[in-house]
């Protein structure tokens, strides 16, 4: 079975676009073990069949998708449950192999700029809060070669962070969460809070992938170390 920390490595080993679609997400599909897998930029779609466009600007727009409705206004994974009522989610969406449904977001310099998304039929279990839980983890990798490939990103500034803020940031690369990194340091999450406003302001960055990106995402491609850039729940 495939491990999530695999999963990671293969986003940053993913060195085109094209690579990511044939050869990450249908792994991350086997992970999921969705019906259907995939991602999509918004900048992207204008090229889509024309008879379609209707169809997908309805189900991408905020004021009839809930789902992504929520992943635009939070930047966090969601499954249908959490937004709708089952009844109202057959409405919007009938189609039997999207029965049950998880998105997350593609985030660059503050901006949601994308999605992935996985479905299940009905057959399948639905999503739960440990599949939330990973796909936040993975949608910060994806996040982190959004801003590192697709967009490139800056060049490293390590030199311009104390050593505890380089502390704070390794942990942020591990996929700590706040509470989780003050435990670790032996500090209060708000001081980690404050600590990554502070971080973020000197690396001209808004997001923690974007963080990752100019601090570790280079050195790791080039050195093998990507397994080591696991981002836990």
């Amino acid at each position: 079975m495939i491990t999530i920390q695999a999963l990671f490595s293969s986003i940053h080993q993913a060195q085109t676009e094209q690579a990511l679609r044939q050869q990450v997400i249908p792994l991350l599909g086997q992970y999921f073990a969705s019906t259907r897998q995939g991602f999509f930029f918004f900048d992207q779609l204008p090229f889509i069949d024309p008879q379609l466009q209707p169809v997908m600007n309805r189900a991408l727009s905020i004021d009839h998708n809930p789902v992504i409705r929520y992943i635009t206004e939070r930047h966090a994974p969601v499954h249908e449950s959490l937004v709708t009522s089952p009844k109202v989610w057959r409405m919007i969406c009938p189609r039997l192999d999207h029965w049950h449904v998880m998105a997350g977001p593609l985030v660059n310099q503050g901006q949601l700029v994308g999605a992935v998304g996985f479905t299940r039929e009905q057959a399948k279990p639905a999503f739960d809060t440990q599949n939330l839980a990973d796909l936040s983890a993975i949608c910060l990798h994806l996040s982190t070669w959004v801003a590192t490939v697709k967009h490139q990103g800056h060049p490293q500034k390590r030199e311009c962070l104390t050593p505890r803020e380089l502390e704070i940031a390794e942990l942020v690369a591990s996929g700590l969460t706040n509470a989780a990194i003050g435990r670790e340091l032996w500090i209060t999450e708000n001081s980690v809070k404050q600590a990554l406003k502070r971080m973020f302001r000197k690396l001209e960055v808004s997001s923690r992938a974007e963080l990752v990106a100019q601090l570790f995402t280079s050195t790791r491609l080039d050195s093998g170390l990507n397994d080591n850039l696991s981002f836990k729940s």
